[in-house]
């Protein structure tokens, strides 16, 4: 049986501290000081930990981090927190980075913006043919074509979705004018 409840107390930590921000891998390292007369004591140097609020696109605020001078670099490199958190994987996240990830999932989901028409909403031909238009820009196509090259499963639930809501937006229209019967059109869900 999977347990419900992820266990994060179980995973080895031996820097406790990197998983209340992002420290991308840094942890604390060890080694000697060696003065002139060659007598080796052990010391530490800790990681170069900033505490910063950085600008989240999605989250429409600033995150408040504490994070080291390797992961400030690392997200300038992937053009902001939000590309950060959902393309570094979880062993260098840490508890910190999750947190974040699923706090700007769930507002990206909460967000989504739906083109599907709502109950009670007039549809327009204007839109249905915007929305045609707009999957043909997004395809790169100047006219209807015969057969489209679909590259990815992604791809392919996203033209398909453009389509259904085209022609959903284009069957209500038309029933709406009155050019249409009801009984001759297929039901689209």
């Amino acid at each position: 049986m999977f347990p419900t409840i992820p266990i994060f107390s179980i995973v080895s930590q031996p820097f406790k501290r990197a998983q209340l921000g992002l420290f991308q891998g840094k942890t604390k390292q060890y080694g000697n000081n060696v003065p002139f007369s060659k007598k080796k004591t052990r010391r530490t140097w800790l990681p170069n930990v900033q505490r910063k609020r950085l600008p989240s696109e999605t989250l429409g605020e600033d995150v408040r981090v504490k994070l080291t001078t390797r992961a400030l670099k690392t997200i300038k490199k992937y053009g902001g927190i939000d590309n950060y958190v959902e393309k570094s994987s979880a062993k260098i996240l840490g508890h910190e980075g999750i947190r974040i990830r699923l706090q700007i999932r769930e507002h990206a989901a909460q967000q989504k913006p739906s083109n599907h028409l709502a109950l009670g909403e007039r549809p327009t031909l204007a839109a249905a043919r915007q929305a045609r238009e707009d999957a043909m820009k997004m395809l790169g196509l100047t006219s209807l074509p015969k057969c489209v090259e679909i590259k990815s499963f992604k791809q392919f639930e996203w033209l398909m979705d453009i389509i259904f809501n085209s022609a959903r937006q284009t069957i209500a229209f038309l029933k709406q004018q009155g050019r249409l019967d009801p009984l001759t059109v297929p039901a689209v869900q």
